[in-house]
């Protein structure tokens, strides 16, 4: 079945231009010209397009069209390992979620004193923990912490965030965590201005991560669908077969 631009565009609540772009940027195979220089989209095309828009959901827009101009060029393993990565990232979100879950109940739930209003010195800071300085500055290079300077002697000082910051990432150090997934942990922490505005937002978190995790499924589907209609044709393949090159 033979179809315009627009056709494909409705079916998807698209522009025709979007679907001109999406062929010209490899996106979708290319596509077969009328003697005018009209492009003519197939069943082909409209699969690929479904395919390419579901995997937006799951992968984002960069890694979705990786995946849709490697199958185009017949790199299949080259969109396997894009895929590929995009589950291992949603396994590692996964992780970090379980991260700051465990550390986050243990904060909010033994809370054995208030906190310090004061500013500490690295020392103070890394006898209250229990490691070395060293090891403080070494969770500063891996942007766990982020500490400010005194004006006056130009020295680390840590305030009541930085030390609520050590705390969680002294738990998640024992119990095995690297300092890049401590370090994204605290920036899901900052962000949500606490330990405590953070928990009440974990299940909205973890919502979020089941929704990716079906989309990518969804996405698959779509793909294999696409892949179980064969190879695509190569665009060497339809300038050859086209008659003109004229644009729309």
């Amino acid at each position: 079945m033979v179809r315009r631009p627009i056709d494909l565009a409705r079916a998807h609540g698209l522009s025709a231009q979007a679907v001109r772009n999406y062929e010209r940027d490899g996106v979708l195979p290319p596509a077969q010209r009328t003697a005018n220089g009209y492009r003519r989209f197939t069943d082909v095309h409209a699969r690929a397009l479904s395919a390419y828009l579901a995997l937006i959901a799951g992968h984002g827009y960069a890694a979705s069209g990786t995946i849709m101009r490697a199958v185009n060029r017949g790199e299949i393993d080259t969109a396997l390992r894009t895929i590929d990565d995009g589950h291992a990232l949603l396994q590692r979100d996964r992780e970090t979620l379980d991260a700051v879950e465990t550390a986050v109940a243990t904060l909010t739930a033994t809370r054995p004193q208030p906190p310090t209003r004061k500013a500490v010195s690295v020392s103070v800071l890394a006898h209250r923990l229990g490691v070395g300085p060293a090891t403080l500055r070494k969770w500063e290079r891996a942007g766990v912490l982020r500490p400010v300077r005194d004006p006056a002697t130009h020295y680390r000082v840590y305030l009541p965030d930085d030390v609520r910051d050590a705390e969680l990432a002294h738990l998640l150090r024992r119990g095995g965590y690297r300092l890049d997934h401590i370090a994204g942990v605290l920036r899901q922490v900052r962000g949500a201005g606490g330990a405590e505005p953070l928990a009440a937002s974990l299940g909205r978190w973890r919502e979020r991560l089941t929704e990716r995790g079906r989309a990518m499924l969804t996405g698959a589907a779509r793909l294999a669908d696409y892949l179980d209609d064969g190879q695509p044709p190569s665009r060497a393949l339809i300038n050859e077969a086209n008659t003109t090159t004229l644009s729309e």
